[in-house]
């Protein structure tokens, strides 16, 4: 069942576009004061799957693609900014 499913679901190239623009989301909603941190993670997803379906359509594969999209920007944004702590914190600077 779950094979069925999974066999469904294609990495889409509109991702290029859309994980950027989902990283600038959680910028903006970062910067905003009333947003909770503990809300951005469930914004950037619904945004993703959002912005998936709307161009690829309703379907296992849209919904997939846009939780890849969104946790594609959750991560890349923690791994610069572990980055940047582990570099302050080390006192590197390069």
């Amino acid at each position: 069942m779950f094979n069925e499913l999974f066999n469904q679901v294609v990495v889409h190239p509109q991702l290029v576009i859309v994980v950027p623009a989902l990283m600038i989301l959680g910028y903006a909603l970062k910067r905003t004061p009333f947003i909770q941190n503990w809300m951005i993670v469930w914004i950037i997803i619904f945004a993703g799957i959002l912005a998936s379906v709307v161009t690829i359509g309703f379907s296992v594969n849209g919904i997939a693609n846009g939780i890849i999209a969104g946790g594609a920007a959750i991560t890349s944004y923690q791994m610069y900014k572990q980055t940047m702590e582990a570099t302050k914190k080390n006192g590197s600077s390069d």
